[in-house]
């Protein structure tokens, strides 16, 4: 095999709770993640010296040795003992900075291709030890479907399948960094708290919930208020914060035709303005 391309799927929190700090100083987790269809393509192939070749259509990724991409390839080489050059071309259509997993999909996308392209030097459980050390998403993406996610959110369960639903991501012009979103949870203190039933939210019987929102609504107010404009829309049936933000999630009614769902984005359009990306999308259950 001379190359490989696979597509490396965004991913939205349904559930995100905080249960506390670890002696190693991250977060303790529970989280239910799912993929959905938005993806990013990531091709490999064998590359001319020792070196990796990094190219991105988005300027705005850092192309050398910090880019995720390039650190899950060297990881790669080190665990498999390999130091054939490689060749890297991602095609980003999931926004960074947006809380949809983007740079940890695309890593787990090159864990599994170059260990196609060598032909499988690595078994399954070497691949979950390097996705781990390269953040805490990552494992998440050598599978498909949906999983509970804990500890730093490299120990995974998986759940049943979702309900068939199309979803509206609404992203800002701006992005929320993760780590400062968990430093500010941190210092807030806010604890794990209960929903009330008037607040809650549900998908069949799945609460969903985003521990992260509180830190950064404070701060980003425009969120907290397109969430609550979310949901009063009557096309929507539940809406929230993915991940750390700064994408907020729209799952709409089931018996939503697409016509109205183009409504939908006419009015976010015309209420919060142009520079909003705004992205259909569906859960993806295989």
């Amino acid at each position: 095999m001379d190359r490989i391309t696979l597509a490396a799927h965004a991913k939205i929190n349904l559930s995100l709770r905080i249960l506390g700090k670890r002696e190693d100083e991250f977060h303790e987790l529970e989280t239910l993640m799912t993929r959905i269809d938005l993806h990013d393509d990531v091709e490999m192939m064998h590359g001319a010296g020792r070196g990796i070749c990094f190219t991105c259509n988005d300027p705005d990724l850092p192309m050398g040795p910090d880019n995720l991409c390039v650190k899950a390839a060297n990881s790669f080489r080190d665990a498999a003992g390999l130091d054939h050059g490689v060749a890297i071309t991602l095609m980003k259509r999931i926004p960074h900075g947006a809380g949809l997993g983007g740079g940890s999909s695309d890593a787990a996308a090159v864990l599994l291709g170059l260990n196609e392209l060598f032909d499988y030097p690595l078994v399954s459980e070497e691949l979950h030890q390097i996705a781990a050390t390269l953040g805490s998403d990552v494992p998440f993406f050598l599978g498909n479907g949906l999983s509970w996610c804990r500890g730093r959110g490299e120990l995974l369960e998986a759940a049943g399948p979702l309900p068939d639903r199309g979803i509206l991501l609404i992203k800002p012009p701006f992005p929320v960094p993760t780590a400062w979103a968990y430093q500010r949870y941190a210092a807030m203190k806010v604890a794990a708290r209960g929903i009330s039933q008037d607040d809650a939210q549900w998908l069949e019987k799945i609460m969903l919930v985003n521990d992260l929102e509180a830190p950064v609504f404070e701060k980003f107010i425009l969120l907290a208020v397109m969430k609550n404009w979310l949901r009063r829309q009557p096309e929507v049936e539940s809406a929230l914060m993915s991940g750390s933000g700064s994408t907020m999630v729209a799952i709409i009614a089931p018996s939503v035709s697409p016509d109205r769902v183009s409504d939908l984005r006419e009015r976010i359009i015309a209420d919060f303005g142009p520079t909003f990306w705004i992205c259909e999308s569906r859960f993806l259950n295989t």
